[in-house]
């Protein structure tokens, strides 16, 4: 299928005048009419804030500020590039260390230079034929509507195209994870396997075992991919994330460290390695990624204040509280206009000179952590909050403290990991029952609130019960009962008055949200037919 460059409009990310007049030119010859030029990666994001483009062509080594990962890192958060767009990495390296970065990072392709026309033609086409047997596909993906996801999927695979079977079946297996249909995964990936061995689809098997349940079996399956592929960092990834769930922190250090090692450039691994190695004592392993996140932070989206503090915190640790203010020096020239920065110098500024016995100075700090606390509030992440309900704590104001943690547990009464974090912190700073006592108050009150909602249902009250949930999807929009009761109650009063079109995305978008927080798929598949039922009714 030849791509008409005519209507395409085409960004060309290149720090070097000479290429960017070379890439144009090559498109011209192609028919190509709608070029932007960028000359730094602040430009090209810049350039796609401002306009949608179909084809992105990026410069991986730019000299000033971003590179070309860290532009397509941006873009993808900040959701710049449209479903269709084509983003291709360009570079003249071959290194190892550049490849697995630009794969980490899935670009659409990657070209590496000097390249001639047809070359960057054939890239380009290639992308294109991809994306458009793919569309309607990942544009339900995009929308959050991954159960119709699967359903073009599966429409897609009984055409049976040969050239793109194995790229439909890895995304059909993937979608299936993302719903929680784990046997149907693991279907997929056995019938690849019976055909050919694939890296990809034995890892999907041991993702598949990871989320079952069976980490031992999932472990098994990632080290012996490693060890046939030392380079797969996907593998090594879900081997920390099975390591940590089995309680092993210190051999996900090992393996997170390994991979780092191989891909130092991604600042979310770094990130990641600079936490676990902080909680396990590493502290030099630790204060080194932290070092490189930092680093790493200054021209990324993913950069952070947090990293800022756990650096600090972990000079704390080792009694080194001068270095931890030349931190918080640095910390404060990031702080300006960003109320989490402001706030977590505050309270290590509180920590810094409490540890220093400079009692005036903690004090104003923490009086200023109070008054950002009050500003803020709800605004800031919940590790930070957790945080904030230490300190009021250790100052002797328990009563803020217990308000904190209440509203942190109801709202993520169904995080597991936090909710741990929330009884760890309890445990060594307060008192060991404090967290399980909050904990069993909450769940009576969710209780309380269900059930209340669940009778007013019951009597045929569906405006009442529906009152009821709403008001509790305000305080706790991410917990699992209230959103799955409120799925079947808008279903319910569609089946005895009237589907609408309004109901029924109400509905989808609460589906859609049960997915993204991991509710299993027993829970939801069933309501996802019934909504496609009623959606059939509205359109006959």
């Amino acid at each position: 299928m030849a791509i008409n460059l005519s209507s395409k409009k085409i960004l060309v990310v290149e720090d070097q005048s000479i290429m960017r007049e070379t890439i144009k030119h090559i498109l011209g010859s192609f028919g190509a009419r709608h070029i932007i030029e960028a000359e730094s990666g602040i430009n090209a994001i810049t350039a796609m804030r401002i306009d949608k483009f179909d084809i992105v062509l990026c410069d991986y080594n730019l000299l000033r500020g971003k590179n070309g990962q860290q532009v397509l890192e941006e873009a993808k958060y900040l959701k710049l590039l449209p479903v269709h767009a084509i983003f291709i990495m360009v570079t003249c390296e071959q290194s190892q260390d550049m490849v697995l970065t630009a794969i980490d990072n899935k670009p659409d392709d990657y070209l590496i230079k000097p390249f001639n026309r047809m070359q960057l033609l054939n890239r380009i086409e290639r992308c294109y034929v991809r994306k458009n047997y793919m569309a309607g596909i990942e544009d339900e993906i995009e929308s959050g509507n991954l159960y119709s996801a699967i359903h073009n999927c599966e429409k897609l695979l009984e055409q049976d195209d040969k050239k793109m079977r194995l790229q439909l079946l890895k995304t059909y297996a993937e979608l299936s994870i993302k719903v929680g249909d784990f046997r149907k995964a693991e279907e997929v990936y056995q019938d690849i396997l019976h055909e050919r061995e694939l890296p990809w689809a034995r890892l999907g098997l041991g993702v598949v075992a990871f989320y079952l349940g069976y980490y031992d079996q999932a472990i098994k399956t990632f080290q012996d991919l490693i060890e046939q592929y030392p380079v797969m960092l996907e593998a090594y990834d879900w081997l920390v994330k099975a390591h940590e769930l089995m309680g092993n922190d210190e051999h996900a250090v090992s393996s997170l460290n390994s991979a780092v090692t191989l891909s130092p450039m991604s600042i979310l691994r770094q990130k990641k390695l600079a936490l676990l190695a902080d909680k396990t004592e590493n502290f030099p392993v630790a204060k080194k990624a932290y070092t490189a996140t930092i680093k790493l932070g200054k021209d990324s989206i993913h950069g952070s204040s947090a990293d800022y503090s756990g650096l600090a915190n972990l000079h704390l640790k080792n009694n080194a509280a001068n270095e931890a203010l030349k931190i918080l020096y640095e910390l404060n020239q990031q702080s300006h206009n960003d109320p989490e920065a402001k706030l977590r110098a505050a309270l290590l500024e509180n920590e810094i000179h409490r540890v220093k016995g400079n009692k005036a100075l903690a004090q104003q700090a923490y009086d200023k952590a109070l008054k950002l606390n009050e500003q803020f509030n709800k605004q800031i992440p919940k590790e930070l909050r957790l945080e904030m309900a230490k300190t009021f704590y250790l100052n002797g104001n328990g009563e803020v403290c217990d308000e904190i943690l209440g509203d942190l547990i109801k709202t993520n009464i169904d995080d597991k990991l936090f909710i741990k974090d929330v009884v760890a912190m309890c445990n060594n700073v307060i008192s060991e029952n404090h967290a399980e006592i909050l904990i069993q108050r909450i769940k009576k009150e969710l209780v309380d609130i269900n059930n209340k909602g669940v009778s007013l249902f019951q009597e045929g009250n569906i405006k009442g019960a529906l009152a009821v949930f709403e008001k509790a999807i305000e305080k706790m929009p991410d917990n699992h009962t209230i959103i799955l009761n409120m799925i079947k109650i808008i279903i319910h009063d569609m089946k005895v008055s009237r589907p609408s079109l309004e109901k029924i995305t109400r509905a989808q978008s609460f589906i859609n949200k049960a997915v993204q927080l991991g509710i299993p798929h027993s829970q939801i598949s069933g309501l996802q037919i019934e909504l496609d039922a009623l959606q059939q009714k509205i359109n006959q």
